[in-house]
């Protein structure tokens, strides 16, 4: 397959740059995959389609303040965008980090950043391994900003520290919201439960390969980032019996790996594009995804791609909200 397989044509002025103004008024599409039928609803409708079978699942990870701005003692800017955290004997100073600057750092590089000094220990891959003077979760929050997504273009404010994460969010590590879960307040998931819906939580830490485009032609030549992920016990015991609906494309990945590998906790690189056998998830939650991104080979593997792109062109047409602040969509397999 190709990646040009999984274009379509999306005017700019429908990538939604803020939020609602509650989370639950968005739009909601339904898409009958097999069928074919799509129903234009609102989010506040979704409890009303669940009930006593159905188990819904969302990803808890949190949020942290990624991005750092910095500068070498010679004057030159550094962007510093925090990957993940690493412990060591010492404590959680270290950190891979993707960074911009105007010269690639070299090891050694130091880098001030406020009150902090980070220096650069070395590379792997893409990223650089970062040794930070603090507790880097120390130096995040006193330091770092919310690390919105490229195609929103405002500097980040008061509004997206508190929308850029769900209601939920629990587990700090992760570099960009599980989006899907943003449209839920309190009031939303106390309703599903009393409709009789299970809910039931796992973690998967979004890492900055969300963000990346697809270097390659065809699309079975790519390789996932890794991410980390965990899933308790007790919410796979809930699973058992009943319908589930994943919240987000990160929660079925996190269900899928499980499911093909028995393990409930570790890291995946789970690349879900058409002919994924799915084991798990039979309905899915998700917002819509950028032309050509993994997340919409997904949405296709789950849905079928003719059906996937035809919901698309419908939602482009009827004027929905895209991306990460935007609107929601329901996929019934």
């Amino acid at each position: 397959m190709l990646v040009s397989e999984f274009d379509y044509a999306l005017p700019d002025e429908l990538v939604a740059q803020h939020p609602a103004a509650q989370r639950t008024a968005s739009r909601l599409l339904r898409l009958d995959a097999a069928s074919g039928r799509i129903d234009d609803l609102k989010f506040s409708d979704l409890p009303s389609l669940v009930g006593p079978q159905d188990a819904l699942v969302l990803n808890d990870t949190r949020v942290v303040k990624a991005r750092l701005f910095g500068r070498k003692p010679s004057g030159g800017r550094v962007e510093i965008f925090v990957e993940r955290v690493i412990d060591d004997k010492a404590g959680p100073r270290e950190a891979l980090a993707l960074m911009r600057a105007g010269h690639a750092p070299k090891p050694g590089t130091e880098i001030i950043i406020g009150d902090v000094k980070a220096s650069v220990q070395g590379r792997q891959g893409e990223l650089y391994r970062v040794r930070f003077s603090d507790d880097v979760e120390r130096v995040l929050e006193r330091h770092g900003t919310v690390p919105l997504p490229p195609y929103i273009t405002h500097v980040p404010d008061a509004q997206d520290a508190e929308r850029y994460q769900t209601v939920f969010a629990k587990t700090p590590g992760a570099v960009a919201a599980p989006t899907a879960g943003l449209h839920f307040d309190s009031q939303t998931l106390k309703s599903i439960e009393a409709r009789g819906a299970r809910i039931a939580y796992l973690t998967l830490h979004v890492g900055f390969g969300t963000f990346q485009p697809l270097r390659v032609e065809q699309v079975e030549a790519h390789r996932m980032h890794r991410e980390r992920y965990s899933i308790p016990r007790s919410s796979s015991e809930a699973l058992k019996g009943r319908r589930v609906l994943a919240v987000g494309t990160t929660t079925l990945r996190a269900l899928e790996t499980a499911a093909a590998t028995g393990k409930f906790e570790g890291e995946t690189d789970l690349f879900v594009y058409p002919g994924f056998k799915f084991r798990v998830v039979q309905r899915l939650l998700t917002n819509f995804h950028l032309p050509k991104s993994t997340l919409l080979m997904l949405v296709c593997a789950f849905a079928g791609r003719e059906s996937a792109l035809k919901a698309y062109r419908h939602a482009v047409a009827q004027r929905y909200r895209f991306f990460s602040y935007g609107d929601a969509m329901l996929i019934e397999r």
